[in-house]
């Protein structure tokens, strides 16, 4: 009997000889048909399932999965573990090609195929039914899409699978994709999955199957909870929810625990102020005792974000904002360390400063710093900018303050946590409130950021601040041929379509409180953000901290910021300015750019516009915010918002475990050279995904593929701070040390203040085994260093972090 192997190829190609073992054509092995009945194993129905997925991939090797597949078998096992093991067998190819992650992807849309087949599901319109009947789909979503069932059915493209990475398709699927209730199976395709989605924001077939088109080509998705819940039963659509502190009474604190769990459970990211909550030893008049501070207030949220989390979907996440000035603040910052007594610490909960200026100042200035507790000045929390300062100042002279500290080492010990936790997040509660559409009338105040720090909405305690994100894949926008590389009217295109459907969130989604249902229809915000960024530098081979870079960053920046305005005043001509519009800044004139004192260059567009909000006033009082992006950048299968890369090599996890990728660009870059090797692999491994030491490329090659350990950071702060004018909330910008050090931080944060970024989110650092492997020691857990600080703080664009 002919014997089948994998055909030998070369290495020059990207794989060594196959050593997998001979196959016959048809073995002795069975397997166990889904009816229960077994037969022979035949490697030419495995060949032809895994070649039919291959089609236009040219370094791929059907054979060679189909072997691999079967040599992991055993005798009995089911053709649904059979399908399994392919698509494991390809993903753990990719590591060598990245095209297998397409080929994995196919395999896994097929398999997808038959488990919602085999539930009598043969089209869009079949699945919403069976979702219907099982109570996930809502009432309106089936009826329109029965109403619509011919033309839906018609619009749904299979074939846009094949845009699908593996690793973004299997999110899709273990994540995102509707299943039964009982069989726990799904119902639904991917492809079912985002008509289902368009289905659920849409009051036409053809406006449907428009905004289907857009997302089925991954040039735009918006944010999971819209993913999750559009056309369901529970259409909770928002991402981000801003909760005022607490008032300092019993009540209060309880109402808002209460709050934040309605809101967790139906997947909202939470950002909680504590300021107004007195501190550790105020006296409680009533009793005559003396207060145990915050802590016990935080343990008690970190346990309920623990046990609530995001509709059994995602863990419950929060993040509490402190003002620097509450007496607790040096308490706060210890929330998150792994050492000391854990009943003052809260492993769950993210942490984040929120500054005033005055703060900053005297850090720069040496100056002592005071503590005042918000029981005898409540008025502090609600104050920003000079009237903060005089307020400040006024309490100081009257000597109202619980204790006095130097500035610097209140700094040095927020630094500390940062480099030890990459918590306790540098937010700017001055530059927020200055640069905020919201904030132009006396009483409306920016309290704190969200989860991610890219929301900034005024809160109160009978107003709950919401966000509806969506993103924006520039990858997908890149044209080549045109002169600075993007294409222009398709991105305006789709940031005018994005709009309209974050706008039409508000008015179907579903609000977990009260506060919240009176906040987001009153003011109607929106959070329109951008992914891979760093896509686009790739393509147009644009090293990340170039000018040119930092040019066409501004312009995309720019172009998303000017069509978002169009598009919002465009629906507040058709349907009405939001109820608070004559609240805002833009009523008077001042657009963002005007907030950062910042001229334009499309110069007749902005006329235009100003021209168009002054007579009809904006649908949305707030438009751009540029969050994470994690998840959906994997199903787009781009890098996550702005950020650098991280690796040129990265692990994946799944439910069906852990597979190495490395950079398709590279490798493109890499075989172009003949240099995709195993050796080259190895290396690349060897060195955590950085080709400096693959000297046999160009430097300018080298350069163009830094990680984000290889570039200066004042690089990531330029582009962010450039960006700014055209960002009318915030963004969520990591920052990256592999080495932390008290006087790098210093200078970098400081830099940063003075660069007029509104928030910073994550300090990334490596993982000390990582770093005493290169041979560079961690200084993570530096004592705060009063000389270090001064010297960074004296000359902080000469920090070698920010170098």
């Amino acid at each position: 009997m002919a014997v089948a192997r994998a055909r030998p190829v070369s290495a020059a190609r990207g794989r060594s000889v196959s050593e997998e073992r001979p196959v016959t054509a048809t073995t002795t092995m069975r397997v166990r048909k889904r009816d229960g009945t077994l037969e022979p194993v035949d490697v030419n129905k495995i060949v032809g399932a895994v070649r039919a997925q291959a089609t236009g991939l040219s370094d791929v090797d059907p054979l060679r999965v189909a072997t691999r597949t079967i040599s992991g078998l055993y005798d009995g096992a089911s053709t649904e573990e059979l399908d399994q093991l392919s698509i494991q067998t390809a993903a753990a190819l990719v590591a060598e090609e990245p095209e297998y992650s397409k080929l994995a992807a196919g395999l896994l849309a097929a398999f997808i195929g038959k488990e919602v087949r085999r539930q009598g599901v043969g089209s869009f319109s079949d699945s919403i039914a069976l979702g219907h009947d099982q109570g996930l789909i809502g009432d309106t979503t089936a009826a329109f899409v029965a109403a619509n069932a011919t033309e839906l059915d018609g619009a749904v493209d299979p074939a846009a699978d094949r845009r699908f990475e593996y690793f973004g398709l299997r999110t899709v699927y273990d994540r995102y994709l509707l299943r039964h209730p009982e069989q726990r199976t799904v119902i639904e395709m991917p492809q079912y999955w985002l008509l289902r989605v368009a289905c659920g924001l849409s009051t036409t077939a053809a406006e449907a199957i428009g905004f289907y088109r857009l997302m089925s080509s991954l040039a735009y998705l918006p944010s999971s909870p819209t993913l999750f819940n559009s056309g369901t039963q529970h259409t909770q659509m928002s991402s981000c929810y801003l909760l005022d502190s607490p008032r300092d009474e019993l009540e209060s604190i309880y109402e808002r625990y209460a709050q934040i769990a309605r809101l967790s459970k139906f997947a909202g990211g939470i950002g909680v102020q504590w300021s107004r909550v007195r501190s550790r030893g105020a006296l409680i008049r009533g009793t005559n005792g003396h207060s145990n501070g915050i802590v016990p207030w935080l343990r008690t949220l970190d346990a309920s974000v623990s046990a609530v989390n995001q509709g059994g979907r995602r863990k419950g996440a929060a993040c509490v904002y402190l003002e620097t000035w509450h007496p607790d603040i040096e308490e706060f910052l210890e929330l998150r360390d792994n050492t000391g007594e854990d009943a003052r610490r809260t492993h769950n909960l993210n942490l984040a400063n929120w500054i005033p200026d005055e703060f900053m100042r005297r850090v720069e200035a040496d100056a002592d710093w005071s503590l005042f507790d918000p029981d005898e000045l409540p008025e502090l929390v609600d104050l920003w900018g000079e009237d903060f300062d005089r307020a400040y100042r006024g309490a100081e002279e009257a000597g109202r303050a619980v204790r006095t500290v130097k500035a610097r080492d209140l700094y040095g010990k927020m630094i500390r946590t940062l480099a030890q936790t990459g918590n306790g997040w540098m937010t700017f509660k001055d530059t927020s409130n200055r640069t905020c559409n919201q904030t132009a009338e006396p009483g409306n105040v920016v309290h704190l950021s969200n989860l991610c720090t890219e929301i900034l909405e005024i809160t109160s305690d009978e107003e709950t601040a919401v966000c509806n994100l969506g993103s924006v894949n520039l990858g997908a926008h890149v044209l080549a041929d045109s002169p600075d590389g993007m294409d222009w009217e398709r991105l305006r295109a789709t940031v005018r379509t994005a709009v309209v459907f974050l706008d039409r969130v508000i008015d179907i989604n579903y609000y977990p409180t009260e506060q919240a249902a009176r906040s987001n229809p009153r003011w109607r915000p929106v959070g329109l953000g951008v992914m891979g960024l760093q896509d686009v530098f790739f393509k147009l081979g644009l090293p990340f901290d170039s000018p040119r870079a930092r040019e066409l960053s501004t312009r995309v920046a720019e172009e998303i910021y000017l069509t978002a305005l169009e598009s919002s005043a465009t629906l507040a001509e058709e349907s009405g300015a939001h109820p608070s519009f004559a609240q805002t800044r833009a009523a008077r004139g001042d657009l963002q750019p005007d907030l950062w004192g910042v001229t334009p260059t499309q110069t007749e567009r902005w006329t235009a516009v100003r021209a168009r909000v002054a007579e009809h006033g904006l649908r949305n009082s707030l438009l751009i915010a540029v969050a994470p992006t994690a998840t959906i950048a994997s199903i787009a299968g781009c890098f996550e918002c702005i950020e650098p890369q991280v690796s040129n090599t990265f692990k994946r996890e799944t439910l069906s475990g852990e597979f190495l990728q490395i950079n398709s660009y590279l490798v493109r870059e890499l075989k172009a050279r003949g240099l995709w090797t195993d050796d080259v692999r190895s290396r690349l491994k060897r060195d955590e995904g950085s080709v400096q030491g693959l000297t046999e490329l160009p430097a300018d090659v080298r350069e163009l593929f830094r990680t984000a350990w290889e570039l200066p950071q004042k690089a990531l702060v330029d582009l962010a701070a450039a960006r700014g004018p055209y960002i009318d909330q915030s963004q969520s910008l990591n920052l990256f040390v592999a080495s932390p050090t008290i006087g790098k931080l210093s200078s970098m944060y400081l830099y940063a203040w003075k660069s007029g970024l509104k928030t910073t989110y994550y300090l990334r650092s490596r993982p000390a085994t990582r770093i005493q492997q290169a041979t560079v020691p961690t200084a993570a857990a530096a004592p705060v260093d009063a000389e270090a600080i001064a010297c960074s703080l004296e000359n902080p664009e000469s920090c070698e972090a920010c170098q």
